[in-house]
């Protein structure tokens, strides 16, 4: 394991943001738990926490949405400590204005430049998609969490969909006019090509480093008695890119776009060999997911050199006890950093709490109003 910088956010103001009214809250260093009924406030409070990381919602991609019914603005300022400096991030926006994003005083003139410096991972229900939604939904999860850290991957990614575009625009004139400009297509297909390789070289990568740390995550919270898998399925995989591009061109020209590439890619997910969507209960579903989030935790923790912020949002419902146990042990431990929970039963999280760390806080929340009970 490497040497993590220390990093944690020690308090929180919060105006105006969805039912959050106004807030401020000094937070445990290490584990920090919220406790409530649906509705209260306790995820819109972890998102917060998500805005001044990615200086945008993790539900909502309008920062309108965001705002407390009846008020034009909202702001956000969190202080953290990273080793021993103090830097303070603060994320506002009002109605008819650009938004706002400082570091230490300080606008940043691109808000991509904020971007991984204050490394923070988010588990919530939302993420079920990654299993039954669509390949979309899981080619987003490893360009979300590769492009963080390469900005060079990032650039090719854009590159490759500005690209991909402009094929399949020309696609549609060739089937209109009856007349396909083979000069195009073969510029075309070569920036394809190129973007296409790299992105498949850097997504090959990312999954075999991820596959046996999500593999260990997975066997400690269930105990060791299920197996999984993880597979990238690319059609790159098997043929060279440029060979691809030529072998389908006749059916790219009847579907009047381009039927393979790097955007079709998937992630293949298990258990016991058999598709998990299928395969697996509701709490084995819930299992996967986890584990999967823990290890890009610690993808991006390599990465970075920084533990992350770990954001759990309601993630207990449909795990059995044992698991719910191990969860709690082991982001406890000192391979994780600073922790967020968000529970409806304060009961079952008390003893477990207890004893696996004497530094944590419980808050109470209520109709957007946040109370320290511990």
């Amino acid at each position: 394991m490497i040497n993590s910088k220390k990093m944690h956010l020690k308090t929180l103001a919060v105006v105006n943001f969805k039912n959050i009214k106004e807030a401020l809250i000094d937070f445990s260093p290490r584990l920090n738990t919220f406790i409530g009924n649906n509705g209260a406030g306790k995820t819109n409070l972890l998102d917060a926490l998500y805005s001044l990381s990615f200086s945008k919602s993790f539900f909502s991609t309008s920062d309108q949405l965001n705002v407390t019914y009846d008020e034009n603005w909202f702001m956000i300022q969190g202080k953290y400590l990273r080793e021993s400096a103090e830097e303070t991030v603060v994320y506002g926006f009002q109605s008819g204005q650009k938004k706002l994003l400082k570091r230490n005083g300080k606008a940043y003139k691109k808000m991509s430049d904020h971007i991984g410096l204050f490394p923070l991972v988010m588990v919530s229900p939302s993420d079920a998609s990654l299993i039954l939604g669509g390949s979309e939904e899981r080619r987003k999860f490893m360009d979300g969490v590769i492009s963080q850290y390469n900005s060079a991957y990032l650039e090719d990614l854009l590159r490759y969909n500005r690209v991909l575009l402009q094929r399949n625009n020309l696609l549609k004139k060739a089937a209109e006019s009856g007349r396909l400009d083979n000069d195009m297509l073969d510029v075309y297909d070569g920036e394809l090509t190129y973007c296409g390789f790299r992105i498949h070289q850097q997504r090959k990568e990312f999954v075999k480093n991820l596959k046996p740390v999500f593999q260990f995550f997975y066997s400690q919270i269930s105990g060791g008695n299920e197996q999984v898998g993880l597979v990238y399925q690319s059609e790159l995989n098997r043929q060279t890119f440029e060979k691809l591009l030529k072998e389908s061109l006749a059916c790219d020209r009847a579907a009047r776009f381009t039927t393979t590439g790097t955007h079709k890619d998937d992630l293949r997910l298990t258990l016991a060999g058999y598709p998990l969507k299928k395969a697996g209960s509701q709490g084995q579903q819930k299992t996967y997911l986890v584990s999967l989030k823990l290890a890009q935790f610690e993808f991006i923790r390599e990465i970075s050199g920084v533990k992350p912020i770990l954001l759990l949002d309601d993630i207990f419902d449909k795990l059995d006890k044992n698991r719910v146990e191990e969860i709690v042990k082991m982001v406890a431990g000192d391979r994780f950093g600073q922790i967020f929970i968000t529970d409806t039963n304060r009961d079952h999280l008390d003893s477990i709490l207890h004893s696996v760390t004497p530094d944590y806080r419980i808050f109470h929340v209520s109709n957007g109003k946040i109370e320290a009970i511990r």
